[in-house]
């Protein structure tokens, strides 16, 4: 059978139809009220075109009695922000207000019952929104650079407007971020109180950049932020700094030429904060990572968890201030660990399979709410016991919206022992059909990052699609993942084309021992670091049937230096180190038929270095034509976001993989016409 995206082609259930694929509820993000009387969660769903997702605000019972309802309906979608300590919810969206000019703004959905009210709406959006306790609120927000307030923003974009003037003067790097140009507005710091709004930090250029966060003291009167320093060669590094609400006045909390810090969280009692440290990585080394705390008033950072070979993702405080709860990538898994904070000891307090993110605390502290996730589980709310660790499901939106994940097949894990005698592991899902009287076909699917693990439910990359088709999926875990160790993170440093390749290749031998495999059909695939992999793996074996590689490195010395973030790639990247392993250096070799998939407006790896894969690939055609083919997206970036294109993705990547490890005939999707 050839699946394409037409639903009477396809078997029944939302994991093999993509066009219940894309309807399916996608759950992220999640907000507890000051006094943990309410959660809320946000829920995304496919608009009436299929251009893009809307984002809806949903209530979950922190108790788990009462089903999930939904609070916002609107056609423009929400995102949720937090709540104030009255217990309003606070969100932004685009939705209009009669009289008002069109922009995200700042609404308040009062706990009372009720129509939502608009607070304020910046031309440059809202980001990063925090209550204090006297009720006012500490948002981000892009103002151009000669703005001195919010109504002489309006004016100067109401002249650019006019002019018909889109051009930016860069003064300095970064000028882009994933899929976006930045500038000319830059972020500052606002507070809205009772006398409007206020601008807090006035024009810092970079400073309050896009991967700047903050976080409000309890009482309101200090906000520390992540904040960007300029420095030799087009780099950057993130300090933290005290921002006093009243005043303005600003001094330095955490800064050192070798390292880095983020995610400060303020603690209770108002004395400490809490940072993710980062030794900084040079070419011989990926640095490290670890927990920190500073004093509020000044001092020293004690690292707190430097001996811990796991590295933390944000943490947040317990209330009474002796622990700190933080998620860490853990062999396949990312649980959830409670760290003293005295001596930094860590306990791991969920045992299961599971990855958990967006954790919050209640003020009683005998719970944390979370999102959990599995490889064959979305995520969804749940209620975790302090200390215990008990993970209590709670009651999850798509259930209200009567539509239900079905896997098809089982997930289990493959292990192996690398040349070096390292240990390698890796998830393998596999049809219901897989058996050793009717092996499946492997895919073998290679993780991004390339710093990362492969341990969550995945929107982008799921398993279970191909799964639904006959397919078995290996994402294994090779030299550079997190998880493992800072040693197995080194075992690839500056060598990706060496440890990260053999080990790739190592674990698909041992999950083809199996007798419910077919070592006659596979294919390889990646996206981003992954494509990379892929590219290389190209380049030097030609034992895959098919190769597909998605906003993928071709040519790493010149893929380096025009992403958004050369100056970080460049720590590790020197011209030698990209020499060695840039996969074009080995085109002549490719004889595998490949899918090359990009997005135009990816910064991140920018279309160029498609657009020489594909020169070179077409190149080394005889007659011009040849088995490869190039999918092309004008309007997404580093990640295909949008429904309709979501489904072309799928559809196209399937058919090719038809084509090429099942030998049926190539069949054009046919929304490609």
């Amino acid at each position: 059978m050839i699946f394409d995206d037409a639903e009477d082609q396809l078997p029944a259930g939302p994991l093999a139809d993509l066009d219940a694929f894309v309807r399916m509820p996608q759950v992220a993000g999640l907000w507890l009220s000051h006094d943990g009387a309410r959660l809320v969660v946000g829920v995304s769903l496919p608009d009436e075109s299929g251009t893009r997702y809307t984002r809806s605000l949903w209530e979950v019972d922190p108790r788990g009695e009462r089903a999930a309802r939904r609070l916002t309906r609107g056609a423009e979608g929400e995102t949720g922000a937090g709540f104030t300590p009255s217990g309003d919810v606070l969100f932004t969206s685009t939705r209009s207000e009669p009289g008002a000019d069109d922009g995200l703004a700042l609404w308040s959905l009062p706990a009372t019952g009720g129509d939502p009210v608009p607070l304020v709406r910046p031309g440059g959006g809202v980001r990063g929104v925090l209550s204090g306790a006297d009720g006012s609120i500490v948002f981000g927000s892009a103002l151009l650079p000669s703005a001195v307030d919010l109504e002489s923003d309006r004016v100067l974009r109401d002249g650019r407007a006019d002019a018909c003037v889109t051009a930016v003067l860069h003064e300095e790097f970064p000028i882009r971020h994933w899929d976006h140009d930045l500038g000319p507005e830059r972020t500052r710091l606002l507070v809205r109180g009772p006398g409007g709004v206020r601008d807090l930090t006035g024009h810092v250029g970079r400073a309050l950049g896009e991967e700047c966060g903050w976080d409000l003291s309890p009482d309101g009167r200090t906000v520390v932020a992540m904040w960007a320093v300029g420095e030799p060669g087009g780099s950057q590094r993130h300090t933290v700094v005290a921002i006093d609400v009243a005043t303005g006045a600003r001094r330095v909390l955490a800064d050192d030429h070798d390292h880095e810090y983020e995610s400060p969280r303020v603690s209770p009692d108002g004395t400490r904060v809490a940072l993710v440290v980062q030794r900084r990585k040079c070419p011989d080394d990926p640095g490290d990572r670890w927990l920190g705390v500073v004093p509020l008033a000044g001092g020293p950072v004690e690292a707190l968890t430097s001996a811990w070979d796991r590295w933390p993702h944000t943490a947040r405080w317990t209330p009474d201030g002796t622990a700190l709860v933080v998620s860490a990538d853990d062999h396949g898994r990312s649980p959830l660990w409670l760290v003293d904070a005295t001596t930094g000891e860590p306990t791991k307090l969920t045992t299961d399979d599971a990855a958990y993110t967006d954790t919050c605390v209640s003020p009683d502290g005998q719970w944390l709410y979370a999102l959990r996730s599995t490889i064959d589980s979305p995520p969804v709310p749940v209620r975790v016991s302090l200390p215990g660790g008990v993970v209590t499901p709670l009651p999850d939106p798509a259930a209200a919206l009567g539509i239900a994940t079905q896997v098809r097949g089982r997930l289990t894990e493959v292990t192996t022992t690398a040349s070096d005698g390292t240990a390698l592991r890796a998830w393998l899902t596999l049809p219901a059909t897989a058996s050793p009287e009717s092996p499946a076909p492997l895919l073998l699917w290679i993780h991004g990052g390339p710093v990362l693990s492969r341990n969550n439910w995945s929107w982008r990359w799921n398993p279970w699609i191909a799964a639904a088709r006959g397919y078995a999926v290996l994402m294994p875990d090779p030299a550079l993942s997190t998880g493992y160790g800072i040693d197995f993170i080194r075992r690839g440093w500056s060598a990706w084309g060496d440890t990260p390749y053999t080990d790739l290749m190592e674990i698909t031998d041992a999950a083809l021992r199996r007798p419910d495999l077919d070592p006659t059909r596979t294919a390889a695939m990646g996206g981003s670091f992954g494509g990379y992999m892929a590219n290389w793996i190209a380049g030097h074996t030609d034992r895959f049937a098919a190769i597909v590689t998605h906003a993928s490195v071709w040519d790493l010395d010149h893929s380096t230096d025009t992403a958004d973030i050369a100056y970080d790639f460049r720590r590790e990247m020197t011209p030698q180190v990209a020499e060695a392993n840039s996969p074009h250096h080995h085109a002549d070799a490719i004889t595998t038929p490949m899918l090359v998939i990009h997005g135009a407006r990816d910064f991140r790896v920018p279309i160029s270095e498609a657009l020489r894969l594909w020169w070179d690939l077409s190149a080394r055609c005889a007659d011009g034509t040849g088995p490869h083919r190039f999918l092309y997206f004008p309007d997404e970036n580093h990640f295909v976001l949008a429904p309709n294109n979501v489904r072309i993705w799928y559809a196209t990547v399937l058919a090719f993989l038809a084509e090429h490890v099942l030998g049926e005939e190539w069949h054009r999707p046919a929304l490609l016409g």
